[in-house]
């Protein structure tokens, strides 16, 4: 009987400890704040460039985006996949979702894992807005999938603006980056051939970009241009290739602001 209470009493406490882990506290994801950039060499000849953020730690509720994998979300805050995979009684031929729901447990803010490869195409950075009040790459996904946008979500990079249940300022990595494939974001030019995509969420020609979203493209486009040796000249809004009737990324966003943050990286 003594074995038997012993056993009942592990397996109790192993699923309120779980329970805890997934509801406590709920859902809420950490704020994203930039501070130093590392950088670090990976087997598969990329780079990983990560904003660590000094911040405590706490579980946190993850919704799996287009392209995540576990290794990837464990980069992202800082978490050991195993770790992962024994909060959300996965195995090791478990396979995860866009859309599932994951309990990262003792997660650090969440921060962008941002990976590079050797490649000569990328001659131009093209930025747009969503022109939507919210979303974020899965809902942009299942947009772009049933518009008949081959592959999904068109863009290579997307900029959250703190709507569906991600921190403003997050950058989401496209499966198309990781694959380094054709874009599907602007036709005019060729641009889906050379040109990286990014989106922020937001409907830039009747509101402001946010201070978080707009410290994340800078971030985010001084690595890329670095990168890959992308001339000023050929960072532009969308509205601004030649051949392109739009006016996105909005008539109210600001590019002086952003020359001059840009500008003052280098």
């Amino acid at each position: 009987m003594d074995s038997i209470t012993t056993k009942s009493i592990k397996r109790a406490i192993k699923y309120v400890s779980l329970l805890l882990i997934i509801f406590f506290p709920s859902c809420a994801s950490a704020p994203l704040k930039p501070a130093q950039a590392i950088v670090c060499p990976t087997p598969n000849n990329q780079v990983l460039t990560n904003l660590v953020p000094a911040m405590p730690r706490h579980n946190v509720c993850h919704i799996v985006g287009p392209g995540e994998t576990l290794w990837r979300i464990g980069k992202m805050y800082d978490v050991k996949v195993e770790d992962i995979m024994s909060a959300n009684n996965l195995h090791k031929n478990s396979v995860i979702i866009m859309g599932q729901q994951l309990a990262i447990p003792n997660a650090a803010p969440v921060r962008p894992v941002i990976p590079l490869y050797d490649s000569d195409k990328w001659k131009y950075i093209i930025i747009h807005h969503s022109a939507t009040d919210e979303g974020d790459a899965f809902s942009f996904y299942n947009i772009h999938l049933k518009r008949g946008f081959w592959n999904g979500l068109g863009y290579d990079f997307v900029i959250d603006n703190g709507t569906n249940d991600r921190d403003a300022g997050q950058i989401e990595i496209s499966p198309r980056w990781i694959k380094q494939q054709n874009g599907a974001h602007c036709k005019a030019g060729g641009m889906n051939e050379k040109g990286i995509g990014i989106c922020l969420v937001g409907n830039f020609s009747k509101e402001n970009v946010s201070d978080k979203q707009m410290q994340s493209l800078v971030y985010l486009v001084d690595i890329l241009q670095r990168y890959y040796n992308i001339p000023d000249q050929n960072i532009m809004g969308h509205g601004q290739v030649p051949g392109a009737a739009t006016e996105c990324p909005g008539d109210k966003f600001p590019w002086q602001t952003f020359w001059e943050k840009l500008r003052s990286k280098k």
